[in-house]
């Protein structure tokens, strides 16, 4: 049973950093914004957040240098797609790059830096629960709040005169732009949101999840999240489902190491990328399940003078 409580708890963690990058860029592209980005955002600010924590030894320093990184890099990545009508895939796909040869870059004299020792966390009455409190009441507030932005995004998209003037963008630019709305700059907002949610996703990869700084060390992360948006069908609680279910399945190959089980690392190590392949192939068995629930100018450019 302890060791259960453990692998629910690395669970938790594990799906944390997948849940808030996904949750930021589902409000992407409910704009009709794909950001395939994620991946270099997420590295410039696993570095940025453990360079601010370095220096300052205040981990939320960290986060906030993280936030402010991945926002910066979207907001670069708005302006190219949003006003210069670059391809967005294209677009995407070159920060990826220029995020992973970036934070490399700008890494090198921290790889071997640690930082303070790692404060625990507990929620006072509910951690002592036997079995329920180390799986789930040890985790870092922020492991919370992944779930908190799950419901306020919720309750924003569906209860909020802002949140439907978002999904009306996503679905039909032109109605929206004729009925005086900023498509250009809500777009914008909606995918600085997703690269601050990114950043922060990064910051709490290094920060918080290693804790330390590598090359890489996102490690495809980035691009299970954006996988993770299709999934769950742009819908947030099925996004946070989805981020626990991936999480769990990149603990079970530790968990397995440590029970002993004689499986490959290598065939472990590929779970996570194998699921991730598995579930999104058979979701596009059913392209109409999928054209339901898309936002139907996602990926397509807006011209406010057509």
């Amino acid at each position: 049973m302890e060791s259960l409580a453990l692998l629910i708890a690395a669970t938790f963690n594990a799906g944390t950093v997948l849940a808030i990058a996904a949750l930021g860029l589902l409000i992407s592209e409910k704009s009709g914004i794909v950001n395939l980005g994620a991946e270099g955002m997420m590295l410039c600010a696993a570095i940025a957040g453990f360079a601010a924590v370095v220096h300052t030894g205040n981990d939320w320093v960290g986060f906030v240098a993280g936030m402010a990184a991945g926002a910066g890099l979207a907001a670069i990545f708005g302006v190219l797609v949003i006003w210069l009508n670059t391809n967005q895939y294209a677009t995407g796909l070159a920060l990826s790059l220029f995020g992973a040869g970036f934070s490399a870059f700008v890494g090198v004299k921290y790889v071997q830096e640690k930082l303070p020792p790692r404060p625990s966390f507990a929620i006072p009455g509910l951690s002592d629960i036997p079995f329920i409190g180390p799986a789930l009441f040890k985790q870092h507030p922020l492991a919370y709040v992944a779930i908190a932005l799950a419901l306020a995004i919720i309750w924003f998209l569906f209860k909020t005169r802002a949140g439907l003037v978002l999904r009306s963008v996503g679905e039909s630019p032109e109605s929206a732009h004729s009925l005086g709305y900023p498509v250009r700059r809500i777009r914008l907002l909606a995918v600085m949101f997703g690269g601050a949610m990114c950043g922060l996703s990064g910051a709490y990869l290094s920060v918080i999840y290693t804790p330390l700084w590598v090359e890489g060390m996102v490690s495809g992360k980035g691009w299970i999240a954006l996988a993770l948006t299709t999934f769950a069908t742009w819908r947030p609680l099925r996004v946070l489902f989805g981020a626990y279910l991936f999480g769990g399945v990149t603990m079970m190959q530790f968990h397995l190491q440590s029970q002993g089980v004689d499986i490959p690392s290598q065939l472990l190590s590929m779970a996570p990328y194998v699921a991730t392949i598995v579930v999104l192939a058979l979701i596009s068995r059913n392209p109409a399940w999928i054209r339901i629930n898309m936002p139907a100018s996602m990926g397509k450019p807006f011209y406010p003078g057509s």
